[in-house]
């Protein structure tokens, strides 16, 4: 069978506790969240950090680091730390968990855009918590930085902890922005490269785009390059199967998506993560195990984090 990483986004920081009942907040609940996103069969978690009283994202590390040990003491999974963070953090604080925890896989946010979740407080006149409200509409004057400067900050702090670069790119500029790196030797193959779709501000989810992504990512990078798609919302798992059946992988949820159906919210990760499962099989695919994703991304191993 063909195989795909299959990566489980498991709380973000885009959707707030108002939106959905079932987003894990508290510490515990996001690792659970995790460590069943592994069972059911992603072979790596993306892992965003909230404060246990009012779901708001923080960067606080003793709660990085509650979830992160957690999970790695109970199952085999990739942990992806993020260093996205939340619109309410400066640069310094999305990276500061990379050093501390020498996580084996991270994420790295390609370029600056317009990080757009305004038109989403629209859809609801009452909040669970004061904040949600203020950080959504908030949005609509905020640029999610990542300059070259902090760039060179990325590159610097991975390399030194021995992390792998979990590309995200937001528009096809983006990957023209690694290729920099890439020519400047601070990346090296084999690229591991997230397309990110749907966002506002960023490229949209659609399969011509995912194509031009495609391409240009392998004109840059040569046919070692590991591409991964993620589609905000509906598209999750239509542009998952596309991005499976063109070579890659596919990240599913609830970061990006809380619907497993129409109508039908989805009560926890494991299953969007057994919905792209049963859609691949239909396919004849299958979804790498963790150490079958540590071998081909050529990481490090679970036993060189400090967590």
């Amino acid at each position: 069978m063909p195989k795909f990483i299959l990566n489980c986004a498991v709380t973000g920081a885009i959707h707030t506790p108002t939106m959905a009942p079932y987003l894990p907040i508290k510490p515990k609940d996001i690792a659970d969240q995790a460590v069943d996103a592994i069972k059911a069969g992603a072979s790596t978690v993306h892992v965003h950090a909230r404060d246990p009283e009012n779901g708001m994202p923080t960067g606080d590390l003793d709660v990085m680091g509650e979830i992160v040990s957690s999970i790695n003491a109970r199952c085999d999974g990739v942990v992806c730390i993020t260093t996205g963070g939340g619109i309410n953090m400066t640069v310094e604080q999305r990276l500061a968990a990379v050093p501390k925890y020498k996580p084996e896989l991270a994420s790295c946010n390609l370029g600056s855009i317009n990080f757009a979740l305004f038109p989403v407080a629209e859809k609801f006149t009452e909040w669970k918590y004061e904040w949600e409200k203020v950080y959504l509409e908030g949005s609509r004057d905020f640029i999610f930085k990542n300059t070259f400067s902090d760039l060179d900050m990325v590159f610097k702090i991975m390399g030194e902890a021995g992390t792998k670069p979990e590309l995200e790119a937001y528009d096809v500029g983006h990957l023209h922005n690694a290729h920099y790196y890439f020519q400047t030797r601070q990346l090296k193959n084999p690229v591991y490269v997230q397309f990110v779709m749907g966002i506002l501000g960023g490229i949209a989810s659609t399969i011509p785009h995912l194509l031009h992504m495609k391409q240009t990512a392998q004109s840059l990078f040569g046919d070692k390059c590991m591409f991964s798609t993620i589609a905000a919302g509906r598209n999750e798992f239509a542009m998952g199967t596309t991005s499976m059946l063109l070579g890659g992988g596919v990240r599913v949820g609830l970061e990006d998506n809380l619907w497993l159906a129409p109508g039908e919210m989805a009560a926890c990760n494991a299953q969007l993560v057994e919905k792209m499962i049963r859609i691949a099989k239909e396919f004849g695919y299958e979804p790498y195990t963790p150490d079958e994703t540590r071998e081909i991304l050529q990481l490090k191993g679970r036993d060189k984090v400090a967590f």
